[in-house]
């Protein structure tokens, strides 16, 4: 059967390009190997999400006695099996959101595999189309260690109903701080294993030093610059060896998690059909064109970017939605809150851009204090000597910090100088004028 596009994936990338091709008119194909709304939206950042939420609200029935409330017996009792039904709830309904947004292209459930430049099968049935967007995401990495199959992914995780005592997070990334922090608040013993000699590669090292100082503060334990070499159990422990600093160690915990990044999902018969693969995932251009004209690759499976709003982003610009794809914010949702947008210091280092640097503490906002979330950092990269300074990066450790970066992130893209973030009024008091203190230092 022929089509205009075929899409494969319906994930935060293919969903959208769906909607965008039926309502340019395009006879659209979706194809999906299992749920409609991908990894983000079923065991991705919809879910974990969901379990950040009654994290923090844990921490909040702890703290209550600070703010007057009194908890009759002082304790917390967590009912896993409440949040992963409130999770499960959550994810139905927006599954059927996705699925009204998708209902004018046809919808094929199964695994498609490329039997030529233009052709894919779905359970033996050939279709065809001039233009073909790969939207297959990523899926957990596993370390090439013994016992890396003793070890849960997060996948795993967010369908657990029972609370180990102790938890070893392997990679101290965004998902591994996640876990870390919503377990630690659920009153489990976490342990983080990070490979580099901070947290949160990637992103601003004085923010990541921040959050790992917080969690610290809530009993969280890191082990940096080490790497785990193996994982062995005996009853019901699991001990994961380590080598840091040329010294072997080990730590024993009830459960394993493996958070060490994701890998591309890769069609069969991509390579056959003239799509070149890499490292990282399939290969393409600028306009995320692969070697194959009229074939897209776009999100996770690309490895560019492994965001579920950059995904979006990378769709809509095939699709012909104007999109600005720089720059891309991030966000981590621990207790504190981080996020990020343009560039790190280190980065306007390497690029040898005269700037200046200005940070601000969290406690210093009224609003934050009446919240008792005081712990947290903003930090302003701007640019020096120029007439105008204008953002170059921002990154926030603190309260709502995933709500606030889209100021900046805004100003960047737009290309504004600095000095209209100052001339804006912000509500008082409100965390969002955290950004223009910090600004006017």
């Amino acid at each position: 059967m022929e089509y205009d596009i075929i899409i494969i994936g319906a994930g935060p990338a293919g969903y959208p390009a769906a909607a965008c091709a039926v309502n340019q008119g395009l006879k659209t194909l979706l194809i999906e190997g299992k749920q409609l709304g991908g990894t983000c939206l079923n065991c991705g950042c919809i879910p974990t999400k969901t379990f950040c939420r009654s994290a923090e609200t844990a921490l909040e029935v702890k703290d209550a006695a600070e703010f007057g409330i009194e908890v009759p017996a002082g304790e917390v009792s967590i009912a896993i099996s409440r949040i992963v039904e409130r999770k499960n709830g959550i994810v139905s309904q927006l599954r059927e959101a996705v699925a009204v947004s998708v209902a004018k292209a046809d919808l094929r459930q199964g695994i498609a595999r490329f039997t030529g430049p233009k052709s894919v099968e779905v359970d033996g049935e050939t279709f065809t189309a001039d233009r073909i967007l790969i939207a297959t995401g990523a899926e957990p990495a596993r370390l090439d260690i013994p016992g890396a199959d003793l070890c849960v992914t997060s996948t795993e995780l967010l369908d657990a109903t029972a609370l180990p005592p102790s938890i070893i997070i392997i990679g101290g990334g965004v998902i591994g701080m996640e876990f870390a922090s919503i377990y630690a608040s659920f009153g489990t013993d976490v342990t983080v294993i990070e490979f580099c000699k901070e947290i949160l590669p990637g992103f601003d090292k004085d923010i990541a030093k921040r959050l790992r100082s917080a969690l610290v503060g809530r009993g969280v334990n890191f082990i940096l610059n080490a790497a785990a070499t193996r994982v062995t159990t005996v009853g019901d422990l699991y001990t994961v060896g380590y080598e840091a600093k040329g010294k072997p160690g080990e730590v024993s915990g009830a459960q394993v998690l493996m958070a060490v990044g994701r890998k591309a999902v890769i069609p069969e018969g991509i390579t056959q059909a003239g799509v070149r693969t890499h490292r990282k995932g399939i290969a393409v251009d600028e306009n995320f064109q692969t070697d194959v004209p009229g074939v897209y690759a776009v999100g996770d499976c690309n490895g560019i970017c492994q965001l579920a709003h950059a995904a979006t982003a990378q769709a809509m610009k095939v699709m012909g939605v104007p999109t600005d794809l720089s720059p891309i914010p991030a966000a981590v949702f621990t207790v504190p809150e981080v996020a990020s947008t343009g560039l790190t210091e280190e980065e306007v280092k390497d690029r040898g851009i005269a700037y200046r640097a200005i940070k601000l503490p969290v406690r210093s906002n009224g609003k934050a204090l009446t919240l008792g979330a005081t712990d947290g950092l903003v930090k302003v990269l701007v640019t020096s000597g120029e007439e105008e300074s204008r953002i170059l990066g921002c990154h926030i450790v603190g309260p709502h910090a995933s709500d606030l970066i889209m100021e900046a992130s805004l100003a960047i893209s737009a290309g504004l100088p600095a000095s209209a973030l100052l001339k804006a009024i912000h509500p008082h008091p409100t965390l969002s004028e955290l950004l223009p203190a910090a600004l006017a230092r």
